[in-house]
């Protein structure tokens, strides 16, 4: 089964906030079940613009990055993503742009989405498979 970290976990993944869980949940898996949304790759790259190349967190994103696969969004999460814009709108339970775009990714890839933003997610009536690892 394919997970696909969404930009909080990979963030505590980077920063290693994630403690145990986490560290436990990634040695389980192998790497050919590991990933991440071209988006959250774009997310993680936009916070290092105002950081200097040899800053801590600026390594570890790039080390990150190297070791996990970034899939490339698909043309067919614009399906999912026009459905699930549309029903978050007209119940009044819009989430972030790019949480929705992250969502139809996964979707799309069929993989697990770990997040631990499972709030906004379960808005989504969509088949939206999630765990969250800080549980």
């Amino acid at each position: 089964m394919l997970h696909m970290l969404d930009t909080d976990i990979a963030i505590y993944v980077i920063k290693d906030y994630g403690g145990v869980h986490v560290s436990d949940k990634l040695k389980a898996l192998r790497p050919d079940e590991l990933c991440v949304s071209a988006l959250t790759r774009g997310e993680l790259l936009f916070g290092l613009k105002k950081l200097p190349a040899s800053s801590r967190l600026h390594i570890g994103v790039k080390k990150f990055l190297n070791a996990v696969q970034v899939l490339p969004w698909p043309i067919e999460g614009a399906e999912f993503y026009a459905e699930i814009r549309y029903e978050l709108t007209m119940t009044g339970n819009l989430i972030g742009e790019l949480d929705m775009l992250i969502a139809s990714h996964a979707i799309v890839a069929d993989a697990v989405l770990v997040t631990n933003n499972t709030r906004h997610f379960k808005r989504i009536k969509l088949p939206l498979m999630m765990a969250n690892w800080m549980e």
